[in-house]
C-alpha cells in the first residue's frame, strides 16, 4: 500500500486513520473495528462492505 495514500485515507463510518493490515489485504480502523477489503489494489471504502475484525486480529496487525 502507498504509504502517502495510507496518510489520508480515513474510516468513512468514525472518520478516524487506517491501518494496513499487510497479510489481510485489509484497511483496518481500530476505533470501530471494522476491516476494508483491497480488491485489485482499490481499497473499498464502503461501510456496508465492511467486516467485522476480532480485537485479538487488530493487536496481531499492530506487530506486523
Amino acid at each position: 500500500m502507498d504509504a502517502k495514500l495510507l496518510e489520508i485515507l480515513i474510516c468513512p463510518c468514525c472518520h478516524q486513520p487506517l491501518h494496513w493490515a499487510a497479510g489481510r489485504a485489509m484497511l483496518i480502523c481500530k476505533a470501530e473495528r471494522l476491516g476494508f477489503p483491497i480488491e485489485k489494489g482499490i481499497p473499498l471504502l464502503l461501510e456496508e462492505q465492511a467486516i467485522t475484525v476480532p480485537e485479538i486480529e487488530i493487536a496481531h496487525s499492530d506487530a506486523s
